[in-house]
């Protein structure tokens, strides 16, 4: 007779309990559909690299939520500040930065607490960027 070992129920990760991959191409699509308008924000973008942009905050949230490390294996430690340190990152940006992506969150129909859990990483996050407080 083989004996095997219970190893308790499987863990899914937050990842995939937000929908994983789909959940997070339709967050970062429908955050960055009015940001190429946006007076604050657009011009932080390169306007031939809008692709760029939404690869790479999709990659950074799917690692960030427990999915693919595709992210840090393409560009290092996230080290968010870092990269953005060259943009003005003042309260403005920060609001319009949080009001697109409330917007987005909203769109998304997850369950509360997935949403509450995302959203309080997305405006910490918010909060840590703000690098200037010229106006």
């Amino acid at each position: 007779m083989t004996e095997t070992q219970d190893t308790g129920p499987s863990r899914q990760s937050l990842y995939e309990a937000m929908g994983g991959h789909e959940t997070f191409v339709a967050l970062v699509t429908e955050f960055y559909r009015d940001i190429p308008g946006d007076p604050i924000l657009g011009p932080m973008y390169p306007e031939d690299d809008w692709d760029g942009a939404v690869a790479r905050l999709t990659g950074f949230l799917e690692q960030y939520w427990g999915g693919p490390t595709t992210y840090s294996q393409e560009r290092g430690h996230p080290r968010l500040r870092m990269r953005h340190a060259p943009f003005k990152v003042n309260p403005a940006a920060r609001d319009a930065w949080l009001s697109h992506m409330r917007r987005a969150v909203t769109t998304l129909g997850l369950a509360p607490l997935h949403e509450a859990m995302l959203w309080d990483y997305l405006e910490r996050a918010a909060h840590s960027l703000v690098n200037t407080f010229d106006e």
